[in-house]
């Protein structure tokens, strides 16, 4: 009955998070999207909490209670410009759970071959169902995950540490490598793309010292071929996103978020918890797909993503020429009074300042003087996918004026004033005119086409990824400095 009631739980808890993840695609289904997902993880926990196999109900629930807890204070504490790596940070502590739970099978293992044999007993046994009545005693001192142990055969035991195998190698890498993606997005580790002297053949080797010792584990080789993996992996995780820039950062999170999900899935092969499985495979499955789409989007190769090869220039950056050529707070209201359309262009540095509701109340102002304002958003904007729509559906900018850039780019030209807030890479025309530039090939929102720019910037950087931008020296460009947020203050002001 119990086993009924489970099953059924996790088919109605799989449901759910497919809802959820469809709902995800769109804006408006968003919101309900999410409360798919929650009840869905609610209905799965509760049914492990009384499934088969279960025990130390005290002790699960206080840690429960205990992460919620966490998790609750860092939810109140995080601003939205600090998600990027908040998700960075719990793709590491998935990888590092999967970590846990394959040394921990690997010990379960063991726990029951030493009792099996201390009574004088096969294992694992030869055919599934033959077993001796001494064994069957043996068997049934086991609970939760050491009496699923306890009846496989050989084959299947095999099986299993294949499976413990990958799932700590791929948690191992999603571990460091989430942990240096969170140092790049909080400005803790540098952004520019660094490599060891040997480059990827490091990382080859170490893949290679990590098969070798696959064959080792499965053949008896004990705890040592497991250790000397998960080092390998570690290192491995860690040379892969050291090694890209930080322009290619959105891109790196969505793959570690597809490293999370196969991490649970090989967690969920280990334990033999079917939706573990089914959701593990949702979540690196669609985060593979997105890695994918952003990839076209930014004209990288996928397989150079995954293996962590992009994020460098072939050659000298070409050099740019002019100043730049700063304007005041009366200049830009009195362009946009002139003005019959606007494109905004939000990034990174909107976040920072947090001049979301700001920008809104432009938008409003502009809408209520009969001009046509529209948002332009690239898909690699901010350094998360979907974070600029995140941030202007906060601030209750209409879901139809927000664009992406296949669906507005061609309307530049025609467009009297753009106003890029915070964002260099992707309205970088070296994009287009400098081969030996690191983000040469990427599509990017060609606002130089516009009759006026203003980029709203702090200062004369180059910014997280330190590219240097030729529009801000372009003829039809100007510079307003400041922080967006009292920039964009200080013109609405004007605008009254």
């Amino acid at each position: 009955m119990e086993f009924g009631f489970t099953t059924a739980a996790y088919v109605v808890a799989a449901v759910l998070f497919i809802l959820s993840l469809g709902g995800l695609s769109g804006q408006e289904s968003a919101k309900r999207a999410v409360w798919y997902g929650i009840a869905g993880m609610a209905l799965a926990v509760f049914a492990t909490l009384i499934g088969p196999g279960a025990g130390l109900w005290l002790l699960s629930l206080l840690l429960i209670a205990g992460g919620g807890a966490i998790g609750w204070v860092v939810a109140k504490r995080v601003e939205m410009t600090e998600m990027p790596q908040l998700v960075a940070a719990m793709h590491s502590l998935v990888g590092l759970a999967a970590v846990f739970v394959g040394f921990n099978a690997h010990i379960e293992i063991g726990r029951v071959a030493e009792a099996f044999a201390e009574a004088g007993v096969a294992f694992p046994h030869a055919t599934y169902g033959v077993m001796s009545d001494a064994a069957h005693e043996v068997e049934s001192i086991f609970r939760g995950f050491a009496a699923i142990v306890a009846h496989k055969t050989g084959v299947e035991i095999n099986i299993l540490r294949i499976e413990l195998f990958l799932g700590v190698f791929i948690g191992a890498i999603t571990f460091t490598g989430s942990v240096i993606a969170f140092g790049k997005l909080a400005g803790r580790v540098t952004s520019a793309a660094e490599k060891l002297p040997g480059g990827h053949i490091l990382n080859a080797g170490a893949a290679a010292i990590s098969l070798i010792c696959l064959f080792w584990y499965v053949g008896g080789g004990g705890f040592l071929p497991l250790f000397i993996m998960t080092l390998c992996a570690l290192f491995i995780g860690y040379h892969l996103i050291m090694g890209i820039g930080g322009a290619d950062m959105p891109v790196v999170v969505s793959m570690l978020n597809s490293y999370s999900g196969w991490a649970a899935a090989a967690i969920g092969f280990s334990l033999g918890n079917d939706l573990l499985i089914v959701v593990g495979a949702l979540v690196g499955s669609s985060g593979a797909i997105l890695s994918y789409i952003m990839c076209k989007a930014m004209n990288r190769s996928f397989v150079s993503v995954i293996l962590g090869g992009f994020g460098g220039s072939a050659g000298p950056a070409m050099e740019v020429e002019g100043e730049q050529k700063p304007i005041d707070v009366d200049g830009v209201a009195q362009t946009l009074d002139e003005a019959d359309s606007v494109i905004i262009v939000p990034g990174y540095g909107m976040a920072v300042a947090q001049a979301q509701q700001n920008v809104a109340e432009l938008t409003r102002k502009l809408r209520a003087k009969g001009k046509e304002v529209r948002f332009a958003i690239h898909p690699v904007a901010g350094r998360l996918p979907g974070h600029m729509n995140v941030l202007l559906a906060e601030a209750k900018v209409p879901y139809d004026i927000v664009l992406e850039m296949e669906e507005i780019n061609d309307d530049f030209p025609d467009t009297d004033v753009v106003i890029v807030i915070g964002s260099n890479d992707i309205v970088n025309p070296a994009a287009q005119d400098d081969p030996n530039s690191p983000i040469a090939g990427m599509p990017v929102l060609e606002v130089w086409k516009a009759k006026n720019v203003f980029v709203s910037k702090r200062g004369q950087g180059t910014g997280y990824s330190g590219i240097e931008n030729p529009l801000f020296y372009k003829d039809n460009t100007r510079m307003y400095y400041g922080d967006a947020k009292d920039s964009i203050g200080a013109l609405l002001n004007k605008l009254d």
